[in-house]
C-alpha cells in the first residue's frame, strides 16, 4: 500500500505526495459551476516529481526521510548519487498554488555540474463527488508571455482552469505532447562546488485561465520562499497546541491541519468557503457535504483552533445548504445528491450553533436573518418527524446513512432533546422548547429503555412503538455519546449497562479481546476511529490513548476504520472529518472540561 503525506491550503489540495519518492501524484480544487471537485493527475509518470543528474548522467534518489514543518509542511532528505537532495513542497496560506523547493548539496571533494528540478506529465483532469468520471476537453501547453514559461489549460468550449510555473532562478524548460499526455521537465543547471548547496523554488499557481494561473505564480515568486514560509508557519503556530505527549502532539497537530485544510475549502471559480467531507479522492465519498460530518465532527476541533473560521462555516450552512438541511448529502452548491431524511443530520447545524455561542460568546449571530430563517426552517421540518401521540422522531437513515431498522433512533432523539433545549437558552422568545425537550428526554426513558435477559434496563439503539428494538451501535452515532451529550449522568446504570452490552464479547461488532477493542458495524466491519473518539469522551482514556499511539491508521492520518490486530487502515482513507472529531476528543481527554452539557 503506497503512503501519502497530504498537504494544501485554503484552495489547492495535494492528497498524493508519495512517501517512497516525493512524487506529486495529483492536485486538487473544488469548483462550484462543477458542484465538487476537479483532480489534476499524471500518467505513464507521476504529475510531478524531482530529478538530479550529476556530471550530465541522471542519478537515482534513495533513501527518503520525512519531517514535517509545523506539523503540517512536508520536507525529505535524500541520496542523489553523490550528492544529497532536499525537498520541501509548501502551499502557502492564502495564495493560489503552491511552491516545491529544491536544494541540492555536494559533500564531495570535486566540484559537480548539476542540473535538477521537475519533471512530469498531465495526463487526465477528473471530476469527483463520491465517483469519478474523467472530464473531457482539450488540453493545451503553450509558451506565455505572462509567466516567461509553460502555461498548461483545459478548455470545454471556454477555459474551465489553467495552472503555470515559475521558478526564483535561472530554468530551463521543455514541455511536449506525447499522444494524450503532455510531457515537461523544469531545469536549474549550475556548477556545484564541493561543500556547497543551491536551491531553486519552482512556483506552481492556479486560476480560471491563463493570467489568473501565471500571476498566481508570480505573485509567490515575488513574495520569496522566506516570507511565504515563514507567513504560513506562523499561521500553523497560532492553531497548533502541545498535549505534553510528542506522539499524541504530532497525531493531534497533523491531523488538525489536514481536518481543517481538507474539510473546508475556497472554490477555485467563485471563492466561496463550502465544506465537504474531504477534499481528497482517495476517500470514497469525496467533495460533498453531510451535516453531521462538517458540523458534528470536525467543527467542534475547527472552533477550538480557529473560530473565525468556524463562523464562516455556519455561514455556509445557514447560507447556501440550508434549504436542504437534513437531507442525506448534498452537492457544495447545496443542491440535493443522495436523497433520504437523516435526523442527526437536521439536528446537527443547532448543535454546532449552541457550541459556537457558548464559546465564542457572540449572539451576534443567532439574530442574521438567515440563521433565524434557518431555526424556523429546522423546526418546521422537525415537526413533520414527530409522532402523533408520542415525543419522538423519526429519522429514515441512520447515523451511518443505512436504512434504518425502527423508526425511532435513542441517539437521534438525544439529539432531539439537545437541540431544543439549545434554542430555548439561546432565544428568549422560544423559551418554550424547554419543556418540549423535557417531553423527548421522558419519551426516550419510557420507550427506548427495555430489559436484558440479565434484568438490567439498557437503551435499545431504535424502537416502533410496537414492541419492536433491537441491541444495536454505530460509531458515527453512538449510544456511547449520550452522556457526553449531557442526556444521562456516566454513573447512570442504563447507560452504563449499554456501554457494557455493545462492548461485551457476546456482540458481533465490539471486537472485543482483540487488540483494538473498539466497536465497528456492518457499514465497516473493523473498529472505527470514530469509535476511539467516542471512548475517549465516555472515559476509556488510557487504552483509546493507546490506540492512537500505536495505530498506523493511514500513515498517521485519520481513516474511517482500521485493523482490529494491527491498526493499518481498512476503510476510508483520507477521512477529513473524522480527523477533526479524534483532534477534538483527543484534547478534551488530555485537557478536560468535561461533558458538553
Amino acid at each position: 500500500m503506497q503512503k501519502y503525506l497530504p498537504t494544501g491550503n485554503e484552495m489547492l489540495s495535494i492528497p498524493r505526495l508519495n512517501q517512497a519518492d516525493g512524487a506529486v501524484e495529483d492536485v486538487t480544487f473544488l469548483y462550484m459551476a462543477c458542484k465538487g471537485l476537479i483532480d489534476l493527475r499524471g500518467g505513464s509518470r507521476p504529475l510531478m516529481r524531482p530529478f538530479v543528474q550529476a556530471d550530465g548522467a541522471s542519478v537515482p534518489l534513495q533513501g527518503f526521510s520525512w519531517q514535517r514543518l509545523g506539523w503540517w509542511v512536508p520536507q525529505f532528505r535524500c541520496t542523489a548519487g553523490p550528492l544529497t537532495l532536499e525537498g520541501t513542497l509548501l502551499a502557502p496560506t492564502g495564495e493560489r498554488g503552491f511552491g516545491y523547493r529544491l536544494s541540492v548539496t555536494n559533500p564531495g571533494p570535486e566540484n559537480r555540474t548539476v542540473r535538477f528540478g521537475l519533471e512530469g506529465c498531465w495526463g487526465s483532469a477528473w471530476h469527483c463527488v463520491n465517483e469519478e468520471k474523467e472530464i473531457e476537453g482539450a488540453r493545451h501547453v503553450y509558451a506565455s508571455g505572462w509567466n516567461n514559461g509553460p502555461v498548461f489549460d483545459l478548455r470545454c468550449g471556454v477555459p474551465l482552469f489553467a495552472f503555470a510555473p515559475m521558478c526564483d532562478a535561472e530554468c530551463r524548460t521543455e514541455y511536449s505532447r506525447e499522444g494524450e499526455e503532455i510531457s515537461y521537465r523544469l531545469a536549474h543547471e549550475t556548477v556545484l562546488p564541493a561543500g556547497e548547496s543551491r536551491a531553486a523554488v519552482f512556483w506552481w499557481g492556479y486560476g480560471y485561465e491563463e493570467v489568473a494561473a501565471a500571476t498566481s505564480a508570480k505573485e509567490m515568486l515575488r513574495q520569496g520562499w522566506d516570507t511565504e514560509l515563514r507567513r504560513t508557519l506562523r499561521w500553523l503556530d497560532a492553531r497548533s497546541v502541545d498535549l505534553g505527549d510528542p506522539a499524541l502532539t504530532a497525531l493531534y497537530n497533523t491531523n488538525l491541519f489536514f481536518c481543517i485544510h481538507f474539510s473546508t475549502g475556497v472554490t477555485l471559480d467563485t471563492e466561496e468557503l463550502v465544506l465537504v467531507t474531504s477534499r481528497s479522492p482517495r476517500y470514497y465519498v469525496s467533495a460533498a457535504y453531510w451535516d453531521r460530518d462538517s458540523l458534528l465532527w470536525s467543527f467542534p476541533a475547527i472552533l477550538q483552533a480557529d473560530p473565525a473560521l468556524a463562523k464562516r462555516m455556519l455561514g455556509y450552512v445557514f447560507g447556501r445548504q440550508r434549504r436542504n438541511l437534513g437531507v442525506h448529502s448534498r452537492f457544495i452548491d447545496g443542491t440535493v445528491l443522495e436523497p433520504g431524511f437523516e435526523l442527526d443530520e437536521l439536528m446537527a447545524p443547532v448543535l454546532a450553533l449552541e457550541r459556537y455561542v457558548d464559546a465564542t460568546g457572540d449572539r451576534d449571530l443567532l439574530q442574521q436573518p438567515e440563521v433565524r430563517q434557518g431555526v424556523a426552517e429546522i423546526l418546521d421540518k422537525l415537526a413533520e418527524r414527530r409522532h402523533p401521540d408520542t415525543a419522538l422522531y423519526e429519522t429514515f437513515l441512520q447515523p451511518t446513512d443505512d436504512e434504518r431498522v425502527y423508526p425511532y433512533l435513542t441517539y437521534d432523539n438525544a439529539l432531539v432533546w439537545r437541540a431544543l433545549r439549545a434554542l430555548a437558552r439561546l432565544y428568549p422568545e422560544r423559551a418554550a422548547l424547554a419543556q418540549q425537550a423535557e417531553e423527548v428526554r421522558q419519551a426516550v426513558l419510557c420507550h427506548c429503555v427495555k430489559t436484558g435477559p440479565d434484568g438490567k434496563p439498557y437503551f435499545a439503539w431504535s424502537v416502533d412503538l410496537a414492541g419492536g428494538s433491537d441491541v444495536y451501535d454505530e460509531p458515527p452515532g453512538s449510544l456511547q455519546l449520550l452522556a457526553e451529550l449531557g442526556f444521562c449522568a456516566p454513573d447512570d446504570p442504563v447507560w452504563q449497562n449499554t456501554v457494557a452490552m455493545i462492548r461485551s464479547p457476546e456482540y458481533r461488532y465490539s471486537f472485543a479481546g482483540c487488540p483494538i477493542a473498539e466497536i465497528g458495524c456492518p457499514h465497516a466491519p473493523h473498529p472505527w476511529l470514530l469509535s476511539v473518539a467516542n471512548s475517549l469522551l465516555c472515559d476509556r482514556v488510557e487504552p483509546s490513548l493507546a490506540i492512537l499511539r500505536a495505530a498506523p491508521m493511514d500513515n498517521g492520518i485519520a481513516c474511517e476504520s482500521i485493523d482490529e490486530y494491527t491498526g493499518e487502515c481498512t476503510t476510508g482513507e483520507a477521512f477529513a472529518t473524522c480527523a477533526g472529531f479524534v483532534c477534538y476528543a483527543l484534547r478534551r481527554a488530555l485537557e478536560g472540561g468535561g461533558p458538553h452539557a
